[in-house]
């Protein structure tokens, strides 16, 4: 059983940045995407990482400001928000699984195939 826990959230100004950070023990051979839900809303994917991180990929709505890594030595994914808004206002969700179609510019953001999920960390922007 994969545990997975969040952390960074937390209120910042339109335009700032923040960085979440999701940690696993063994999660080494997982992609790991990051989605976010905003009350009233589905939820959605905002990025993800393979296993090696050889491939991300980003919704739309986040790119150029949004940048997924992750550090397999110390079980750690990271996703730098830059240039906050205040429609990136939700609480962030990181997932772990293992379907070889993630991830991929086939099914991109999609959350089929996590299995794992964590508790979630609140992000507010507003000024």
């Amino acid at each position: 059983q994969l545990q997975l826990v969040e952390s960074g959230g937390g209120l910042v100004q339109p335009g700032g940045s923040l960085r979440l950070s999701c940690a696993a023990s063994g999660f080494i051979y997982y992609t790991i995407g990051w989605f976010r839900q905003a009350p009233g809303k589905e939820r959605e994917g905002v990025s993800c990482i393979s296993s090696a991180g050889a491939r991300t990929q980003y919704a739309d709505s986040v790119k150029g400001r949004f940048t997924i890594s992750r550090n397999n030595a110390n079980n750690t994914v990271y996703l730098q928000m830059n240039s906050l808004k205040p429609e990136d206002t939700a609480v962030y969700y990181c997932a772990a699984g293992r379907w070889s179609t993630s991830c991929s510019a086939t099914y991109p953001t999609g959350d089929y195939g996590y299995d794992y999920w964590g508790q979630g960390t609140q992000v507010t922007v507003s000024s």
